[in-house]
């Protein structure tokens, strides 16, 4: 199963990837921003679940939602967001762009694993 790591963060990338990789997840794209991330999704329509940044240059993580939302090849993949932006009118606004679990750093890999345990209906990695 593929999927689309997006974060500006080359340290929370690798921190995600290493997580994954433990869980049984070893096809993982990665992407900086969401630019990138997009190119990423356009290029490979087999991504089966994105994960990705809010706070980002060239293209926020809430735009890559809306735009991926947007695209009708992706209207049912599982997107997770991991953010610092914990308020309730961020998770409420991430929620409506089409955002399927949200995650606050700083996390534990148990959390991402319960979080993409539940947008992939799934009870072991």
């Amino acid at each position: 199963m593929k999927l689309l790591v997006v974060d500006d963060s080359s340290t929370m990338r690798r921190i995600i990837k290493n997580t994954l990789a433990r869980l049984g997840y070893d096809d993982v794209l990665e992407g900086e921003n969401g630019v990138e991330g997009w190119e990423k999704m356009d290029a490979n329509g087999d991504v089966k679940v994105l994960i990705t940044d809010w706070n980002m240059p060239e293209m926020n993580g809430l735009d890559l939602v809306k735009k991926v939302r947007a695209d009708s090849r992706f209207t049912d993949i599982p997107i997770i967001m991991v953010t610092t932006e914990g308020g309730k009118a961020e998770v409420i606004t991430a929620l409506k762009a089409g955002v399927n679990n949200y995650i606050v750093k700083p996390f534990t890999p148990q959390v991402l694993k319960e979080k993409l345990e539940a947008v992939l209906g799934t009870n072991e990695g």
